[in-house]
């Protein structure tokens, strides 16, 4: 198992002998238990990398042994409150709140699926915690974890089933 080390207040993620610098949620971070949804705040905690999404077009398969499958157009992930699915993975046209995985700006070309508020997701507390790419220009996210793209890439071929991700202040 590899445990990846965030730092919030540095702007890095560690692990495998590396040191990378990160984009955080615009709104800063929080204990997880505080973490609500659209704060645009990266939980605290220790999350276990569920899985990979990756973007086809943009990309070759990993050699990766996380569970990984292939973004499709339609691919949706519930932020309703109010959905029974919240904090699911979703198809499009969805009735309720979500977010659009498919995107123009590269940032979902690698998404990692990260255990926050999941097991069982408690409506409000938080969805659609992923570790994906970092914009060109460092910019805050909505929550999540962006690292540079080719590092991220690299890093998931050698990422396995039981590898987590730890952020403390």
């Amino acid at each position: 198992m590899t445990l990846f080390r965030a730092d919030p207040a540095a702007g890095t993620i560690s692990g495998l002998g590396e040191t990378h610098q990160v984009s955080f949620g615009k709104g800063g971070h929080c204990a997880a238990a505080d973490k609500r949804e659209g704060d645009g705040k990266t939980p605290l905690g220790r999350w276990p990398i569920r899985a990979a999404l990756l973007r086809p077009d943009r990309m070759a398969a990993p050699a990766t042994r996380l569970p990984w499958r292939w973004l499709r157009p339609w691919d949706g992930w519930s932020d309703g409150v109010d959905d029974p699915a919240y904090n699911r993975p979703v198809s499009l046209p969805h009735p309720f709140s979500h977010e659009r995985l498919w995107r123009d700006d590269g940032a979902y070309d690698i998404i990692l699926v990260l255990g926050h508020n999941d097991a069982p997701p408690v409506p409000g507390l938080g969805s659609a915690i992923f570790w994906h790419c970092r914009q060109p220009d460092g910019r805050p996210t909505e929550g999540c974890i962006a690292m540079e793209r080719a590092a991220l890439a690299a890093w998931l071929d050698r990422m396995a089933p039981g590898d987590e991700v730890e952020l403390a202040a």
